[in-house]
């Protein structure tokens, strides 16, 4: 195997940013069909006269726990 040209580095970057939009879309076009997602409790709404702020805190932090729950089981994988 010879070296790699600039645009194999470039060509590969691409595939990689094109799966990340790719998982990204589908991540948020299922988002909306979780029942208890954006809704448990420790989610925060505060309204006002004319404006509304959302603080999903117990979902960010579900979402955070099960992201390095992955991220750690494909790292373990990968030193194996």
């Amino acid at each position: 195997m010879g070296q790699l040209r600039p645009l194999d580095d470039l060509g590969r970057t691409l595939i990689v940013i094109g799966g990340v939009i790719l998982a990204l879309g589908v991540v948020l076009s299922v988002a909306g069909q979780v029942p208890f997602l954006g809704r448990l409790p420790g989610d925060f709404t505060f309204r006002g006269d004319g404006w509304t702020v959302y603080a999903p805190v117990a979902t960010m932090l579900l979402v955070s726990v099960a992201l390095t729950a992955l991220l750690s089981l494909v790292s373990w994988l990968q030193q194996r």
